[in-house]
């Protein structure tokens, strides 16, 4: 219990329709810190009590998209970035791969650079991706599901290898293959599927064949 002249404030009750009754006392009241790492309890109500909670992952996880989808819409409409930043870290990230893309050793995309999107802090617990499979699942299952997300990965990554430096013989891997090169070299502006084309087909990406090229 903390007293404050008249008014008693209970800390074990909602705090926030208790303060108000401080007056003059609240400064005082506000300004003699609770070390604690457990916090109080804001409201009677389960679900504005949930609104008030937020985890430190949450603020990337929700915030980023939509940071990131802002600057999509001034690019699109023709801002471009600093051209000497910009050209930087497209090369960094995928314009080598499309100016040299058959260079064995950079063509998956490094573990080093794994790591840090997904342990930004480091622990397991601090994890991003960690956290956004463990809201989706119950505790169990987390460990297994974060496990298959990184599988999905695996896969796609020497699949993409695969497609540079294999030779496949059967029909998928070989038009998986010619899909790929084509739009390396070919049309570099269509066509970014790499284990499908499913995407393109739903973004409207899908390249056309040469055939329906020449008839146009």
């Amino acid at each position: 219990m903390v007293v404050a002249q008249d008014f008693t404030v209970d800390l074990n009750k909602p705090l926030v329709f208790q303060v108000g009754y401080l007056g003059e006392a609240y400064q005082e009241w506000v300004h003699q810190p609770i070390v604690s790492k457990e916090g109080p309890r804001f409201f009677e109500s389960d679900f504005w009590e949930f609104l008030t909670l937020t985890e430190w992952w949450v603020i990337p996880l929700i915030w980023l998209p939509v940071v990131c989808w802002f600057v999509s819409m001034s690019l699109r409409m023709g801002h471009s970035l600093p051209q000497i930043a910009g050209n930087t870290v497209h090369y960094l990230i995928h314009g080598c791969h499309h100016k040299h893309p058959m260079d064995g050793l950079r063509l998956v995309f490094p573990p080093a650079a794994t790591a840090i999107l997904l342990f930004p802090l480091s622990p397991l617990h601090d994890c991003q991706f960690w956290n956004l499979v463990k809201l989706m699942s119950n505790p169990s299952m987390t460990p297994a599901l974060f496990g298959g997300g990184l599988l999905g990965y695996v896969m796609y990554d020497v699949t993409h290898y695969y497609l540079h430096h294999g030779q496949p013989t059967s029909e998928v891997p070989r038009n998986l293959k010619k899909y790929h090169l084509n739009h390396h070299f070919r049309i570099q502006n269509k066509g970014f599927g790499i284990t499908s084309s499913l995407w393109d087909k739903a973004f409207g990406t899908l390249p056309q064949t040469k055939s329906a090229e020449k008839s146009r």
